[in-house]
């Protein structure tokens, strides 16, 4: 009996001993990697900050790996103007009702003159009610060509009401569509459409996963941002990278938000800047944000958790 039991603690302290060492090898390697990946977290944080330092004007942004959940940020709650950047509501206030039935993507509108903005692209040369298009194609001017004009028009046939009701409901507060596109009246009154870096990005990520709209609807919203156009993320990263964005633009105000889609690691990114005293070093800003997130967030898909990149040879 005495033999039994020496042999039984035998065994189970063997067992625990290396219970004990896998687990402090498992725990070793997690300090390994974490302070790898705290390392260059780190580097790009102060990277981008610098960035915002140098920068004649205010920078905020706010991006997250919707995969691993990283974040970098600066600025993020600060409340901006969006310029052209607001009409990622107004999109995603089409969609959601087009989900309700409320509207079709194909209801036709007839363009009258009364409805169009100076110096828009396309509409404001058009004839006076010589042009129908569904609300889809209205909705592609205003993502592609930033057409001021097919916003208005999807603004009002959708309600402005509205679509702060929906923004409110998601719990962004902070996200406001004030005045119509152009609207220089409003606008001087202090009745500016506005947003955060982080609800800008937060909106993206909602839709992304599918929490405000079903399958097919999520997929025309990000389809119709996918399309090709003159935007600051696009400029700034590959031709061969997916980029769902809108950019926006106003005297001392540049921003743009969007969804990069990496392989397996989409990222929310918005970039804000106002204040600014070069509208060209504002670009040059969001663009130099945009650029090294992405090569951050390329290498990290294109890497073991050590960091070593196997090519294909």
């Amino acid at each position: 009996m005495q033999l039994f039991i020496t042999r039984r603690w035998f065994i189970t302290a063997f067992a625990l001993t290396l219970a004990l060492c896998f687990s402090g090898s498992a725990l070793s390697q997690e300090s390994e990697l974490g302070s790898l990946q705290a390392a260059r977290h780190a580097k790009l944080q102060a990277a981008m900050s610098e960035i915002g330092e140098h920068l004649n004007g205010v920078l905020g942004y706010f991006l997250k790996d919707l995969t691993t959940g990283e974040t970098f940020e600066r600025n993020a709650d600060l409340i901006f103007p969006t310029a052209s950047s607001i009409k990622l509501t107004v999109l995603l206030e089409l969609m959601r009702q087009a989900q309700e039935g409320n509207v079709s993507l194909d209801e036709k509108h007839t363009v009258r003159r009364s409805e169009t903005v100076a110096g828009d692209p396309i509409l404001y040369m058009l004839g006076d009610g010589t042009v129908t298009m569904t609300l889809k194609d209205i909705a592609t001017l205003m993502v592609v060509l930033s057409d001021n004009s097919a916003t208005n028009i999807l603004i009002d046939r959708l309600g402005m009401d509205n679509i702060n009701r929906t923004l409110q409901q998601l719990g962004l507060t902070h996200t406001l569509l004030r005045r119509h596109m152009m609207d220089l009246n409003a606008a001087r009154q202090g009745n500016e459409n506005v947003s955060t870096p982080r609800e800008l990005a937060t909106l993206l990520e909602k839709i992304h996963v599918g929490q405000l709209l079903d399958a097919a609807r999520t997929k025309e919203y990000f389809a119709l941002l996918a399309l090709p156009k003159d935007s600051l993320f696009n400029k700034a990263l590959p031709d061969t990278v997916k980029i769902e964005d809108k950019p926006g633009a106003l005297e001392a105000v540049r921003c743009d938000a969007g969804i990069i889609e990496l392989p397996g690691h989409p990222v929310a990114m918005s970039v804000m800047t106002t204040y600014l005293a070069s509208e060209d070093e504002g670009e040059a800003a969001v663009k130099k944000i945009a650029r090294l997130a992405f090569d951050y967030f390329d290498r990290t898909v294109r890497s073991s958790p050590y960091g070593r990149i196997i090519s294909e040879k």
